[in-house]
């Protein structure tokens, strides 16, 4: 939803960012600014700071940085709207109701009572569990190694044997049998209405903000099938949500772990490791990879090491490639799932196993390794074919000979031998290599770019942060000699700002929230680096800044006017420059 410009920044001015930000991250103030642990790379020392006078925050080691709102949408994985209306809650700013046609209001409302009888149906199991009848189940779960902790944390439950306890209960909290069956949980026919699931272990799926959209039920006992999930409804569609992700996208590190089953996910989760999702039922899909991509970049595959797992995996790898994720695959051996493995090797050598994961196409090629016998010169021939063919994949020159030197090292064969194999392969197919790329700049020129860049974030991190240096360049330089399109653009709000005397970096950084590019380099050019200075050195290094900046627009501008008397006033300016005073006092 569009929320107007000035509600969105009512929102913002009273959404104090350390008060925020001190909620998810231990801040401690040095002079006018707030540190601690950046919450989006790992590092031992501090490097992410707070500042309460811009209304922002930004890591000298990573570079994120933002306001308020987009803390929360990089923490919480948000969208822009999700962020403006959590900080509106917090801050008591009442928001305009989107209007929706009648339909779409229906539509709303029905959704909303089925998460809402879900939500009851959770409830239910997770108190039937605790009851008498409910013994066996929760004996199940402690002695698979689970806390009452985790287990009120996943809301696990149980439904007893009866075929429509759930059912009775639900009619009597006002639910209509048109709309449990839609539901999922209940099956309304002639022959009368019974739950879907009973004498099972309950798993309540939810959403990634923690709403319960089905459930997954384990049998207790012989009975079929093992494991029962909810039909798809009009809040679940299994192919496109993913079991633990609710919690699993606030992990912090640059990976997630996907693996088979609920219980491989609540195990790893218990044991700190809660980047950990799982499919619904169903083999992965491309929906799954889209989702998971919002959140990671790469993901490490933890199925069960049996042949099933090695399938499974090898399925899940080309999906997970076509939404540009990059993968590895996890050696669980001699265990076979992650859950067996942890309770027998523990969390630490889990955690060397992640260290040590394979790349996903080296994993492709073990596997196939295992299928043929290497004592025979024919199928150890076709092994080499197979695996040129395979590599041919990797159409860019310099990652498909890195791959060849990988292979030819991982099963001792000469590199030389396989890469004539490839290239010979590649050219019977019809394979061409990529145009070498354009001859680029000559290196001095790319590093007075680079120089003028530096020179005008620095001027605008002074404008930012000094009150003396408005006066001090004012009639002097203005946005126009901001030669950088996009600092040109940020400069005319920040002098625009300057001039009105309302001056606000963290409402500036609104106007580029749509781009992340460009969102990231605006907040740079606002936290710029100023070293500590004596105030001499200080005095000087604003004044050369200012300078350089001046004197590199009127040479861009001398370079393009057509005019003869324009052209002769920049002479008289540039003449002019070394005479120019520029100071902080």
């Amino acid at each position: 939803m569009y929320y107007p410009e000035e509600l969105v920044e009512e929102v913002r001015m009273r959404s104090d960012i350390v008060d925020v930000i001190s909620s998810y991250v231990k801040l401690q103030k040095r002079g006018g600014t707030y540190f601690g642990l950046c919450p989006f790379h790992n590092e031992k020392t501090p490097s992410f700071s707070v500042t309460p006078s811009k209304q922002m925050y930004y890591c000298f080691g990573c570079g994120a940085g933002g306001n308020v709102f987009t803390f929360l949408m990089e923490y919480e994985n948000l969208t822009f709207p999700e962020a403006v209306r959590q900080l509106a809650d917090r801050a008591g700013v009442e928001l305009p109701q989107e209007e929706e046609s009648e339909e779409a209001r229906k539509r709303a409302s029905r959704r909303a009572r089925i998460l809402e009888a879900n939500k009851e149906a959770g409830r239910y199991f997770y108190y039937q569990m605790k009851g008498p009848g409910g013994k066996r189940a929760y004996e199940y779960l402690t002695g698979r190694g689970l806390t009452d902790e985790t287990i009120r944390r996943f809301g696990l439950g149980y439904s007893n044997a009866y075929r429509d306890d759930l059912y009775q209960y639900l009619k009597h909290r006002g639910y209509d049998d048109e709309l449990l069956k839609e539901t999922g949980l209940v099956k309304i026919e002639e022959r009368g209405c019974h739950d879907r699931f009973w004498n099972r272990v309950m798993f309540p799926i939810m959403d990634v903000n923690g709403k319960i959209i089905g459930f997954g039920g384990r049998v207790m006992g012989d009975g079929e099938p093992k494991y029962l999930n909810s039909p798809e409804t009009k809040v679940f569609d299994k192919s496109r949500n993913l079991y633990g992700l609710n919690y699993a996208r606030i992990w912090r590190k640059p990976y997630m772990l996907i693996c088979e089953g609920y219980m491989d996910v609540i195990a790893m989760q218990q044991a700190g490791f809660t980047g950990a999702v799982a499919s619904l039922g169903t083999a992965f899909t491309s929906g799954q990879a889209s989702l998971l991509r919002r959140y990671t970049s790469q993901v490490i595959l933890t199925y069960d090491s049996d042949g099933a797992g090695v399938r499974a995996a090898l399925r899940a790898i080309p999906i997970l490639k076509e939404a540009g994720l990059s993968a590895k695959v996890l050696d669980l051996k001699p265990y076979k799932d992650p859950d067996e493995f942890i309770k027998n090797m523990g969390a630490e050598a889990f955690e060397e196993r992640i260290e040590n994961a394979v790349n996903s196409f080296l994993f492709e090629i073990d596997v196939l390794y295992r299928q043929y016998d290497m004592k025979d010169p024919e199928q150890k021939t076709a092994f080499y074919n197979e695996t040129a063919r395979k590599l041919l994949q990797f159409p860019e020159k310099l990652e498909r000979d890195n791959y060849t030197e990988a292979v030819a090292r991982r099963y001792g064969i000469e590199y030389e031998a396989l890469r004539s194999l490839v290239n010979r392969l590649g050219g019977r197919m019809g394979f061409e290599e990529r145009k070498p790329e354009e001859p680029r700049p000559p290196r001095e020129k790319k590093d007075k770019e680079d120089g003028i860049r530096q020179s005008e974030r620095l001027l605008l991190t002074w404008l930012v942060e000094e009150n003396r240096a408005y006066p001090a360049v004012k009639g002097i330089i203005g946005p126009d000699d901001f030669t950088e399109p996009l600092y040109k653009r940020a400069a005319s709000m920040v002098f625009e700002g300057l001039e009105a005397g309302s001056l606000s970096p963290a409402d500036i950084l609104n106007h580029f929230i749509n781009d992340e590019e460009e969102y990231k380099e605006v907040a740079r050019l606002f936290n710029t680096s100023l070293t500590e200075l004596t105030k001499e050195e200080r005095e000087k290094a604003f004044s050369e800044t200012a300078k350089r900046v001046k004197k590199h627009s009127l040479d861009v501008k001398s370079r393009n006017v057509t005019d003869i008397s324009a052209l002769q006033e920049l002479i008289k300016e540039q003449a002019s420059l070394s005479r120019l005073h520029i100071s902080l006092n």
